[in-house]
């Protein structure tokens, strides 16, 4: 029996070019000063119809360099008790906000950008737990207001033709998927990726981009079993998903911060296979095999480093009044945040943010 994917997964793009204007100059605002978002800003900088309007950050000194470095108009931080993020999310010349605090502050600083009117993109994981996931999506819809998940390698050429290739039949229908992601990170315990405060852990921070494979071909599962090893705060060190469908195909799924790993994902069907070269997050090449014949490999370049194809669809987005991506609908994000929540129940892991959510 094959199974139909629900969601419109192909980035339909009339411009191959994610540089190029799609509508009038958008005003972005950036929340946090840290390592994604300078990688980030980077990108956004070489899009042709995106002004840097503001920057927050709790410190002046570093939202004050970071503007000067990267040409923002405006820098805040907080002042007074009230938290720059606030003041940013006020300010009338900003249009979207991307939000790129610890994930733990995913929620409360989208939830003041949205009631400021204003648009927003959220870097992944979306939120801690499903249930700000849900509140944070209901007020955009109340308020009529752009908001998405910033999965970057979902829009990628390259993960864009490997779920077109799935879709096709070259490879007849895909049976099982396999997909890891991993690295050692330093045992720093101040590091937000081991912080519980922070929302840290592989199951947040790496988890999705495995998951990308088995849900772009596969599409969210019937079934979940999860394993994983904790540290002694409650900080999930690595992860193994083991996802059911009904019509008996499975994907598994290794997360890890204590390991290097191939980086490698598989998509097995019945009439080929398809396999990466590079990180499953940015992969080079895709090497196609049909039954026995020879594999053909298909090689793909990058923009920038790559996020510029999600800021081309967040920009463009905002530029036609939609209120959410049809490639990164926010569907997806809720499945995603549902499934997590479940892996989460069964490895034992509890952050503070989920105090609020069971109030």
């Amino acid at each position: 029996m094959t199974r139909h994917i629900q969601h419109p997964w192909l980035l339909l793009q009339d411009n191959p070019d994610p540089l190029a204007a799609t509508g009038t100059t958008v005003r972005w605002g950036v929340a946090a000063t840290g390592g994604i978002a300078r990688t980030v800003v980077r990108d956004l900088a070489m899009l042709q119809d995106v002004a840097l309007q503001g920057v927050s950050s709790r410190s002046i000194e570093r939202a004050a360099d970071f503007a000067r470095e990267f040409g923002f108009r405006r820098h805040y931080a907080d002042d007074g008790g009230v938290p720059g993020y606030v003041t940013l999310a006020r300010d009338p010349d900003v249009d979207i906000v991307y939000v790129a605090t610890p994930h733990a502050q995913h929620y409360e600083v989208a939830k003041a950008a949205i009631e400021a009117g204003k648009h927003v993109l959220v870097e992944k994981a979306f939120t801690v737990n499903a249930h700000e996931a849900h509140e944070l999506v209901d007020l955009a819809k109340a308020r009529g207001v752009f908001l998405m998940e910033a999965v970057w390698s979902r829009f990628l050429p390259s993960m864009q033709r490997a779920f077109e290739i799935a879709e096709s039949g070259e490879i007849g229908e895909v049976q099982w998927v396999s997909a890891d992601l991993g690295f050692p990170a330093p045992k720093d315990p101040s590091n937000r990726i081991w912080a519980v405060d922070s929302g840290g852990g592989a199951l947040l921070d790496l988890t999705v981009y495995p998951l990308l494979w088995a849900v772009g071909t596969l599409g969210f599962p019937d079934s979940l079993t999860a394993l994983g090893s904790l540290n002694a705060d409650g900080v999930d060190q690595q992860n193994v998903l083991a996802l059911g469908y009904s019509g008996g195909q499975l994907a598994t799924l290794t997360s890890s911060l204590l390991a290097h790993g191939p980086r490698a994902a598989t998509v097995a069907g019945s009439e080929g296979v398809l396999t990466t070269v590079g990180s499953i997050n940015n992969p080079r090449e895709l090497v196609v095999r049909r039954g026995w014949d020879p594999p053909r490999t298909e090689k793909f370049d990058v923009v920038g480093r790559g996020y510029v194809y999600e800021l081309r669809e967040a920009t463009r987005c905002v530029q036609q009044g939609l209120v959410e991506s049809p490639t990164m609908p926010w569907s997806h994000t809720l499945s995603t945040m549902r499934l997590f929540d479940g892996v989460r129940r069964q490895l034992g892991v509890r952050y503070p943010n989920d105090e609020r959510a069971s109030r």
